[in-house]
């Protein structure tokens, strides 16, 4: 017997920051955050699920998948089988649409479109907040992918409690885009999950960062509902920052952020001096994220490219919608 779905969902940026997990295995964090999810870039996931199967069998952008990768998704597929009482194997077949280079996680729309695909596939029936508990348990990032628009990621404190919920936005999401520009496409030095884990456990300044993050999400989501961009702008700067600050702290300190990082922020200041308002952010890396109004967003490139080249800016609207059961 054979049953099957796809699906397609869009990677996001937090724009409110999560650093930190408070569950490691369960990817419980230490604070709510809040992201934005994009139209340009996304995940295509088809799941087949066959009672013929000895072994679950993966596909990523048409090549056939094996050792690790492999592992780590049917360890995913397992947690799925538990859920759904079932124990057929199943052929996964998946496809990005996600600049890697841009300093993009591909793993926020990979497992959140997984995370549907089986659903459809075996008729679970989930609501948007157990698909959004679910494709957590793959990437925490992924937890926000089940919508579009604005969302937010509950910390809870247990796999029941933690999820994401849409936030109402006025149709601010469709004023604005982001731009992205790519300083460096090599790996990082100090991988995610490890650099959260030893702020976590070593920075000196994790707890500032703790005190500030419910102030930091009550003034996000005030300035989403009014549409008030200089306040969301403003007060994801500050998030920004105080999260890699964070990492400064640490034992042994670390950054993700080079000189070019620095000139790119300093590019956005002077736009905002020209009255083209933006405001950047940062991930775990050197890459720099612009939020921009859409009526702004080629002044903005344009000033960008006085000093990179055209190949490293990439821009993208905000997506309303969210997941998408395409097959």
């Amino acid at each position: 017997m054979i049953k099957s779905g796809k699906a397609r969902a869009h990677t996001n940026i937090a724009l409110i920051k999560y650093w930190g997990k408070k569950d490691e295995a369960l990817i419980i964090p230490m604070n709510n955050s809040i992201s934005v999810t994009l139209e340009k870039f996304y995940t295509e996931t088809k799941v087949t699920f066959n009672d013929q199967l000895t072994q679950d069998q993966f596909w990523l952008n048409g090549e056939k998948v094996s050792g690790k990768e492999l592992e780590k998704i049917s360890k995913y597929m397992d947690i799925v089988r538990n859920r759904a009482g079932i124990d057929w194997y199943a052929e996964i077949e998946s496809d990005n649409f996600v600049p890697t280079a841009a300093g993009l996680a591909s793993s926020a729309s990979a497992y959140a479109a997984l995370a549907a695909a089986c659903n459809q596939a075996l008729d679970l029936q989930l609501s948007d907040k157990d698909l959004s508990r679910l494709a957590r348990i793959g990437s925490g990032s992924a937890s926000r992918s089940i919508y579009g628009g604005f969302a937010e990621w509950e910390k809870g404190y247990s796999d029941e409690t933690s999820y994401a919920v849409p936030l109402e936005s006025n149709h601010f999401e469709d004023d604005l885009a982001m731009i992205f520009v790519v300083i460096n496409q090599h790996s990082k030095k100090v991988p995610s999950r490890y650099g959260m884990s030893l702020t976590r456990n070593t920075s000196r300044f994790y707890q500032y960062w703790l005190d500030h993050i419910d102030e930091d999400l009550a003034e996000a989501k005030a300035a989403i509902q009014d549409k008030d961009f200089k306040r969301l702008g403003e007060v994801i700067e500050e998030n920004g920052l105080r999260m890699h600050a964070t990492n400064l702290g640490s034992t042994p300190p670390f950054t993700y952020l080079v000189q070019e990082s620095y000139d790119v922020m300093a590019l956005v200041h002077e736009c905002r001096e020209a009255g083209y308002p933006c405001y950047f952010t940062m991930d775990a890396g050197p890459n720099v994220k612009i939020l921009v109004e859409k009526k702004n967003k080629q002044q903005i490139i344009d000033k960008l490219l006085t000093q990179f080249d055209n190949n490293q800016i990439i821009d993208s609207d905000i997506i309303a919608t969210g997941i998408e059961i395409i097959e």
